[in-house]
């Protein structure tokens, strides 16, 4: 399925503790003590397993250890959220082949945020016309300088407008977090998703797969971490199951969340006789 160009980040590494066991957060996680050697072989690695494995938490630490923006209220390294994986990130040793910032980290819990921070902008731009505005006067000269500024200002807001809608709170949840991906997903770079699938129906899923393949063969590195067993169906994607300390590369059909979901949809009176 995949024709792209070599990877931008080949590995992850961070070395085995040979002292006493942290208890603190995130060094107290298992697969942080045993150290990590990841490998990746394709251009989307998933990143698999249970709530409370770890892959949330590994992602965090990529995006601060890769200086990539974030795509929420705060960049990466002036969001509170992330302080506690700070001292992981800074021990990371990452592999590349050719190093980037282009990209981004986005967590589905921070799309809200990011909406609100394109708002602002908006209403910081539309802010600055009416200062603009209000000091037009009878100097020709000075109101043409006037008008070139907010000319300016002007076109950023259409370029707002044009790449994420005019009203992006008239949008579905689903339509909306579609609509991002598609605004931001642009250049070649190396982008880091955190259960992109929180809010897409199973088609807008299908349609998530395709950006994701088109962006693949500009030239695009992705690694998500989803519990979407239609998302992880993804060919020729190499995917990472954090059931096991530490991660190791697994067949889709071989995930738990995969086999839990086909015994329920061969038998679910089964599985609601329970309830």
């Amino acid at each position: 399925m995949f024709d792209s160009p070599p990877l931008w980040l080949r590995s992850i590494e961070l070395e085995q503790s040979l002292g006493a066991p942290r208890k603190d957060f995130p060094f107290n996680l298992p697969l942080v003590q045993v150290g990590l050697n990841l490998q990746l072989e394709a251009p989307v690695t998933f990143f698999a397993g249970e709530n409370g494995a770890g892959k949330s938490t590994l992602l965090e630490a990529l995006a601060l250890s890769c200086e990539l923006p974030t795509m929420g209220s705060h960049d990466a390294e002036h969001d509170p959220t992330l302080e506690g994986v700070g001292q992981l990130a800074r021990s990371l040793q990452l592999g590349w082949r050719r190093r980037t910032r282009q990209g981004f980290f986005f967590r589905a819990e921070d799309f809200f945020g990011f909406q609100e921070r394109i708002a602002q902008m908006k209403r910081e731009l539309l802010a600055q016309i009416a200062s603009y505005e209000s000091e037009l006067g009878d100097n020709r000269e000075a109101n043409h300088a006037i008008q070139r500024a907010i000319g300016f200002i002007r076109g950023q807001i259409h370029a707002l407008d044009a790449r994420y809608g005019e009203d992006p709170d008239a949008r579905s949840h689903g339509e909306a977090f579609l609509n991002a991906f598609r605004a931001r997903i642009a250049a070649p770079g190396l982008y880091l998703l955190d259960e992109p699938e929180a809010a897409l129906s199973p088609l807008r899923q299908m349609a998530f797969l395709k950006l994701v393949k088109d962006a693949v063969e500009a030239g695009s590195q992705f690694i998500i971490a989803t519990h979407s067993p239609l998302v992880l169906r993804m060919p020729d994607a190499q995917i990472l199951d954090f059931e096991g300390v530490p991660p190791c590369p697994c067949e889709w059909e071989d995930l738990a969340s995969v086999r839990l979901w086909h015994a329920f949809w061969s038998s679910p009176e089964s599985f609601l006789r329970r309830l």
